[in-house]
């Protein structure tokens, strides 16, 4: 169980990692779509490429994060019944669903995916958009993306089975100290009592 345990930290620590940056991405298809819209209402010209480029960049960061929003337990759910349940009941949810229902679909994504990525990659297929880019880079985001994310479901089981052996504590609850809203509020704070001093 240990050597699992190591695998699923280091999981953990890449998705981690691309999370703290995907966020780049989403920056750069706002700051293109801004200059797009710009250029457009300017100089009455653009190009698909931009319109595009949105696109794969939005595609990119949401596939390749997927497995940062399941380590982070962000994805919608609907717990009409599993919140009713005790926690070891909502952690055998989590179980069944990890092993019947999201690493079935991973593969199932995967067996399709990765051949659609090569076809597209070998055939050098381009955009059917007068001036569009070529596709295969966003094709690659497929399986990539599931990837992560089929290790990261891989990661959740191995912590849920760890927790019901009583070797870890519930990986279900969130790791962050304190959110975003709280540390803005405590930063105001500290902004207010330096102005109080040196005053």
């Amino acid at each position: 169980m240990r050597a699992l345990l190591k695998f699923s930290n280091g999981v953990d620590w890449i998705n981690t990692q691309i999370g703290k940056y995907v966020i780049w991405l989403i920056m750069a298809s706002t700051v293109i779509s801004g200059v797009n819209a710009a250029v457009r209402k300017i100089f009455s010209t653009s190009s698909n490429a931009y319109l595009e480029v949105q696109w794969y960049l939005f595609a990119a960061s949401f596939l390749i994060a997927a497995g940062y929003t399941l380590l982070n337990n962000e994805h919608v759910r609907i717990d009409v019944v599993s919140s009713r349940l005790s926690k070891r009941g909502q952690i055998w949810v989590d179980i069944i669903g990890f092993t019947f229902f999201l690493t079935p679909f991973c593969l199932a994504i995967l067996y399709y995916g990765v051949p659609f990525f090569y076809r597209g990659l070998i055939s050098g297929e381009m955009s059917g958009n007068a001036g569009g880019l070529i596709r295969w880079p966003v094709y690659a985001m497929i399986p990539l993306g599931f990837s992560l994310l089929l290790l990261q479901c891989w990661s959740e089981l191995i912590k849920r089975i760890a927790f019901l052996k009583g070797l870890i504590e519930d990986p279900t609850v969130k790791k962050v100290d304190k959110t975003a809203e709280e540390e803005l509020a405590e930063a105001i704070r500290r902004l207010a009592e330096s102005k109080t001093t040196a005053a």
